[in-house]
């Protein structure tokens, strides 16, 4: 049993800034040389394509909940 709904938007957010703690990770170790703006563009990259995959996941979630997704049999017809 879940205790929480799966949110893809913060997994790939997640999966971003680790990107970017590992880059930064070898760096330090001194595996290879990172320099210090690379990151930006991968953590702003990142953070725009995780809000879009919030954004879409948001999106059919709604869809799914709406009245109009119901079949027409799980609706009441009568009064209330």
């Amino acid at each position: 049993m879940l205790r929480h709904e799966f949110q893809p938007g913060r997994l790939v957010a997640g999966a971003f800034l680790t990107l970017a703690g590992v880059l930064y990770a070898g760096d330090a170790g001194g595996l290879w040389d990172t320099p210090w703006f690379a990151v930006i563009p991968i953590v702003t990259g990142g953070l725009c394509l995780a809000g879009a995959v919030a954004f879409l996941t948001r999106g059919i979630r709604r869809r799914r909940r709406s009245p109009a997704a119901e079949p027409s049999s799980a609706r009441p017809t009568g009064p209330v």
